[in-house]
């Protein structure tokens, strides 16, 4: 769980972008895409990361029908959730939110679906920051890679090797939000990027922009979405 508090109004540069107004509470797919936050005034808000596969087990729906948008909990939670929004409302310190939160998520163990062998094959490529060979993950799957790339496709709707190359950036991203001072040549080797274009590469694709410019992009919001994922 994580939780972000602003006080900014500040979008740098993104006055231009077409800005949606989200639900109160949102359940997000798998992400390929940017998406850029714009905070009015203040934010208070608690958030939940599912590890690769949590939110199949929970929902049983193929994470490509939810790949790349985001969507209002309310329609897959129904009352329950109208009852934990209204709730969300009304408390005054976060920590009663995440009380609320994971009493919540608690009381859905038992609907969960198993956990098999790929669930743990993806948290090994996960903890590993991407950087374990799709064969590998495969065979610790227990399935064929033909197997293993379908089952991926409906568990984090994505095949592995596009999820292998998010974690990678993601970890780039992360070591740049909380060590800026360091070298974008270092941040490729920490990241495990065979050497820096492939880093570039990865930037363009997944952020829209060359590492030079994410730097201008965080100095104008104090909001750090990646920072703070734990594994």
């Amino acid at each position: 769980m994580g939780r972000v508090e602003n006080n900014s109004d500040k979008t740098s540069g993104l006055s231009s972008v077409k800005f949606d107004k989200q639900p109160h509470t949102v359940l997000v797919g798998p992400q390929l895409s940017r998406v850029n936050i714009k905070v009015h005034r203040q934010l208070s808000a608690v958030r939940v990361d599912f590890l690769p596969g949590g939110i199949y087990r929970m929902l049983g729906i193929p994470m490509s029908e939810l790949f790349d948008g985001g969507f209002d909990a309310n329609d897959f939670f129904g009352a329950e959730m109208k009852e934990i929004n209204d709730q969300l409302l009304h408390i005054t310190h976060l920590e009663q939110g995440k009380i609320i939160v994971e009493e919540f998520l608690l009381r859905r163990l038992a609907k969960l679906k198993e956990i098999l062998p790929i669930d743990a094959a993806l948290r090994h490529l996960l903890n590993h920051d991407g950087n374990v060979a799709i064969e590998k993950t495969a065979s610790l799957s227990c399935l064929s890679l033909k197997q293993f790339e379908r089952k991926c496709k409906e568990r984090i709707g994505m095949n592995p090797k596009v999820y292998a190359r998010i974690l990678k950036f993601s970890k780039a991203y992360r070591l740049h939000e909380a060590q800026p001072n360091l070298s974008w040549t270092k941040i490729a080797y920490d990241a495990g990027y065979y050497d820096q274009m492939h880093m570039i590469r990865d930037f363009r694709v997944f952020a829209g922009v060359n590492p030079s410019i994410i730097q201008q992009q965080l100095n104008a919001t104090p909001i750090r979405m990646q920072k703070d994922l734990l594994y």
